[in-house]
């Protein structure tokens, strides 16, 4: 019963099921009628929006820099011994932050 359960026979098992419950649910989907009203978006009877829905990649950026940069600078700290260049590193950590939430 322990070889049914190791990766390679797993693997052998699992990939015929997955085409069987794949065709499976590609029998039960039907046949599929494209047309206009599919293919056009719905907003509870209103116009779609003309504007773009996501404001960009620009904030996530932002936050993505400060946790990047706060997390492995901490990392940094903590592995490094309590010294003066662990001091002026924290000093320059700090100021980093400070210069990246003002813009």
């Amino acid at each position: 019963m322990e070889i049914i359960l190791t990766p390679p026979f797993a693997f052998l098992i699992y990939v015929p099921l997955v085409f069987v419950i794949l065709g499976v649910g590609k029998y039960l989907a039907g046949d599929s009628n494209p047309s206009d009203l599919k293919s056009s978006i719905y907003g509870s009877g209103e116009s779609g929006p003309t504007s773009a829905a996501a404001p960009g990649y620009r904030p996530f950026f932002l936050i993505m820099f400060f946790f990047a940069i706060l997390h492995l600078g901490m990392l940094v700290l903590a592995t490094g011994g309590l010294t003066l260049v662990s001091g002026f590193f924290l000093l320059g950590l700090i100021l980093c932050l400070v210069a990246l939430v003002l813009g």
